[in-house]
């Protein structure tokens, strides 16, 4: 199956009866989309043990004042050793900043924790510890399946305090009621 819709920037959306409990009422931002696959971060599931300013003292990176605490998620489970930032489009890397859509990128290098670790970080962001990720045709398989919808990213989803608010938050961007949703999906 080829990719005729590249859903780079978009949010996945669980579906209620989501097969793997991994991504049960998951909202994740597609960060890559090709004919080759797909690469997109969980931004609804919080690392519940993890705290950023762990983080950095497990890096060696000293935090100053002007440090903001990074909400730090279970980003999938692929590479769960790695961080990947997603943010807002205001900071650019020079290792290694991925402009994914219209103002949102991902850097998956450890300069950007430095830099939130002394105030020069981007405005808004988030962090995935792994990620989640689909061979070629596989998400187009899921989606054809009724796995996921698909909807437009916000700001207040990707980088929102309150995660357990982001799946429904989400819907709504569709309008959709979470109620009006049926466990097991059909296709005519």
């Amino acid at each position: 199956m080829t990719n005729s819709t590249d859903l780079t920037g978009k949010l996945l959306i669980a579906m209620p009866d989501m097969k793997d409990a991994r991504f049960n009422r998951a909202v994740i931002f597609i960060c890559a989309h090709s004919s080759d696959g797909a690469m997109g971060l969980i931004v609804n599931k919080p690392a519940p043990d993890v705290r950023f300013s762990d983080l950095l003292e497990q890096l060696s990176i000293n935090e100053d004042d002007q440090t903001t605490d990074v909400r730090i998620h279970i980003g999938g489970p692929v590479e769960t050793g790695r961080g990947f930032v997603l943010h807002t489009s205001d900071y650019n890397s020079d290792a290694g900043t991925m402009e994914v859509a219209d103002g949102f990128a991902m850097t998956a290098t450890l300069d950007i924790l430095e830099d939130i670790a002394t105030g020069g970080g981007p405005n808004r962001s988030m962090l995935g510890l792994g990620y989640t990720g689909w061979g070629p045709g596989q998400l187009e398989s899921e989606l054809v399946n009724n796995g996921w919808l698909v909807c437009n990213a916000t700001d207040d989803i990707l980088f929102g305090r309150a995660a357990e608010h982001k799946w429904t938050a989400a819907l709504k961007v569709l309008g959709v009621n979470p109620l009006m949703l049926s466990a097991s999906g059909g296709s005519a």
